[in-house]
């Protein structure tokens, strides 16, 4: 049973703020210019949440992992923009390796034309995650029943492909709009951002791929990294294959340990 919306406290103070201007102007038509501006720089704040992806303005959004994942030493390895069938199982044959576990964004368009692979990454023990059917630059303008249709084509095929409803979705480069929260309410999904991303789509560097992720690295962080979309290594490798090996270590011998995010959630 999906879990009703709770509008959050910005949400709410928007809606208030629109019906108490709104009867101002009513009361006080010459004030009209005044509360269209404050109208206007109410929607250029929700617009500015939408644009930060840690951002929990609009609603929750995982940042971190909970107090008892903490308590575990547990670190997630979030993975996005696959399945590739190029990459994606040489990164499942990296994390056999190191005993750990990642949850996969996977494209809905993609799944459908690579499902082994989305089955195989829930075979090994991993989970398969909502990353949106389109992956759309544009999702963060999407109205409501574009934006849910989107969402549900991804969710349908990816719990069709793989067994597994996912849990968590995260939008094209976690840009989003205040829509967004009460569809996922309604397909009872979680919206996931991250602690620290790579920007591994551009840079292909493997030591900053590798840096960034593990500067300050605590128990608790949401690591990003790319499987699809990935920026190449001036080898022509994608950075993730380069980079991920040497992560896995580092997290070793921090005695870090990766798990998906439903995993930390127990």
């Amino acid at each position: 049973m999906p879990t009703p919306w709770k509008p959050s406290p910005a949400i709410k103070l928007s809606a208030a703020a629109h019906a108490a201007l709104g009867l101002g102007v009513i009361a006080a038509p010459a004030y009209w210019p005044w509360a269209l501006g404050a109208l206007a720089a109410n929607h250029l704040i929700l617009t500015a949440a939408g644009l930060l992806p840690r951002s929990s303005l609009l609603g929750p959004n995982l940042t971190r992992l909970p107090a008892a994942a903490i308590a575990r030493r547990e670190i997630a390895l979030t993975i996005d923009d696959g399945p590739n069938p190029e990459v994606t199982p040489r990164v499942l044959d990296l994390l056999d390796a190191a005993n750990a576990k990642a949850s996969f964004f996977c494209i809905g368009r993609y799944a459908r034309r690579y499902p082994v692979i989305c089955r195989e990454i829930v075979a090994r023990g991993h989970r398969v995650e909502n990353h949106g059917d389109s992956h759309s630059a544009l999702f963060a303008t999407f109205g409501r029943r574009r934006m849910r249709a989107d969402i549900s084509a991804a969710q349908a095929t990816l719990a069709d492909i793989t067994g597994q409803a996912p849990q968590f979705f995260r939008a094209t480069a976690g840009l989003r709009n205040p829509l967004l929260e009460p569809v996922l309410a309604s397909l009872d999904l979680k919206l996931a951002a991250w602690t620290r991303r790579p920007f591994d789509t551009r840079e292909g560097n493997p030591q900053i791929v590798f840096d960034r992720l593990t500067h300050n690295l605590a128990a608790g962080d949401i690591l990003l990294m790319h499987d699809g979309h990935a920026a190449k290594t001036p080898a022509g490798e994608a950075v993730i294959l380069a980079a991920l090996p040497r992560l896995l270590q580092s997290l070793h011998q921090a005695r870090l340990n990766p798990v998906t995010l439903s995993a930390a959630q127990k």
